[in-house]
């Protein structure tokens, strides 16, 4: 029996895992991978302008309405594992219990690959931190030192997926992934982010554009991929492969 195959995806608010990463969480859940999401907060001070807008709306509310959503758009993705954290936005901190409490589910899911920010958002610092924290807790899940006993982590890829205003952040992406087949499960699930209807056509547009990329970078016209979606991540570690 082959081994479970497993991927994690680190988000910092409830909806930048839709955004974001959404095709490729429905694309390996369909390849028989089990896709872990973590939420570390609900964006529900920063992220959440819409619900705000409105009469009378409270902090409790939000939380809710965002994690309803989130839900939702996990389902329409495949996703039966999603977790929040609940700790704050704007700023989003880590304790070291909380971190502590990371390393748990990372050990826990052993994941082949995982998802996180770009290294660099000055628009959102939120985003940056998040990949800090997904790469130190990546590197106490490795220790064998951290709670002896345990299984240890192996040494997943970090993929980093991309973010809103991609010439700003450094970001550069080295592998794109054709979403096409599963296009209608990300629209799904952008669809149920109702709180920020504003990125609908957006990321709609971004993933065309990385479509665009994945045939010209799969052939071009000389027999590439006829891609109409896809999505790009900038991987942190190397890549061991056998043949080029």
């Amino acid at each position: 029996m082959s081994e479970k195959k497993t991927a994690l995806v680190i988000s910092a608010h409830a909806a930048d895992f839709v955004w974001r990463a959404g095709g490729a969480i429905a694309k390996h859940q369909s390849l028989g991978y089990d896709v872990t999401v973590v939420c570390l907060s609900y964006g529900e001070r920063g992220e959440s302008a819409k619900l705000w807008k409105e009469s009378g709306m409270t902090l409790d509310r939000v939380k809710a309405a965002r994690r309803t959503e989130a839900e939702n758009a996990a389902a329409a993705l495949g996703v039966s594992d999603i977790r929040f954290m609940d700790l704050g936005d704007y700023p989003l901190i880590l304790e070291r219990e909380d971190k502590y409490k990371l390393v748990d589910i990372i050990r826990e899911v052993q994941p082949r690959f995982m998802m996180s920010h770009s290294n660099y958002d000055p628009y959102n610092t939120d985003h940056m931190y998040t990949t800090s924290i997904a790469l130190e807790a990546r590197m106490i899940a490795q220790a064998w030192g951290h709670n002896p006993g345990e299984k240890v982590l192996g040494a997943p890829q970090l993929y980093l997926f991309e973010p809103h205003q991609t010439e700003q952040m450094g970001w550069k992406p080295d592998t794109f992934l054709d979403i096409t087949d599963v296009w209608d499960k990300k629209r799904a699930a952008i669809e149920c982010m109702e709180g920020q209807e504003h990125l609908w056509a957006y990321y709609t547009n971004v993933a065309e554009n990385r479509g665009n990329h994945f045939r010209r970078n799969s052939g071009g016209q000389s027999g590439g991929r006829n891609a109409r979606y896809a999505e790009g991540f900038q991987s942190v570690f190397p890549r061991t492969v056998d043949e080029l």
